[in-house]
């Protein structure tokens, strides 16, 4: 102690040249540490993803045969790529109306509208107006319902029809009805 009193510049010189060493040695310690618990983080974020490739590699062969499926299913709903849009707009066109007219509907007008692109399929639009009775529109649906490949009603607008009838005669339920129709196309 006697040492230190007298020798104090030594003293604070010696202590501060120890405390470097010791710096240098809790800076080293706390790195490796913070290396440690980031590569554990990783490792925690990489676990679930690890579990969920395992479970697709446990069920490739369950993944492959839904898959075949949902293709089958997919070819019986919608047009296959190697027709042309084109083509199946127009062939679309004269189909519904024949499925308009079977029904009972005198069909008035119909377009194929422009042909919309969406994430796996070209959606191609038929608008068609038809005129005739409730009874005659509801076949129609429902043969547009059994229609394959699959057609969907994207719009229907459906009013009364004007009618010129005799006095005293029972007034027929006539609507018009505007229908557009969607049908997929799948793309390559």
């Amino acid at each position: 102690m006697i040492w230190l009193r007298n020798h104090r510049r030594s003293a604070i010189i010696i202590g501060l040249t120890l405390l470097v060493p010791l710096g240098l040695y809790l800076n080293l310690l706390f790195g490796l540490l913070g290396l440690r618990f980031e590569a554990q983080g990783r490792i925690d974020d990489l676990k679930p993803r690890i579990a969920r490739l395992q479970g697709l590699i446990d069920n490739e062969a369950a993944l492959r045969t839904s898959a075949g499926q949902v293709g089958a299913r997919l070819a019986e709903l919608g047009y296959p790529a190697t027709e042309d849009a084109n083509t199946v707009a127009a062939t679309l066109q004269a189909d519904v109306r024949q499925i308009f007219a079977e029904a009972g509907l005198g069909v008035t007008n119909s377009q194929v509208m422009p042909t919309r692109k969406d994430e796996d399929f070209d959606l191609i639009a038929i608008k068609l107006t038809a005129n005739g009775g409730i009874a005659a529109l509801d076949a129609a649906l429902i043969g547009v319902s059994a229609f394959r490949p699959m057609l969907l009603v994207e719009s229907m607008d459906v009013f009364p029809a004007r009618n010129q009838r005799k006095r005293g005669e029972p007034e027929p339920q006539e609507v018009t009805a505007v229908v557009q129709l969607l049908a997929l196309r799948l793309l390559p």
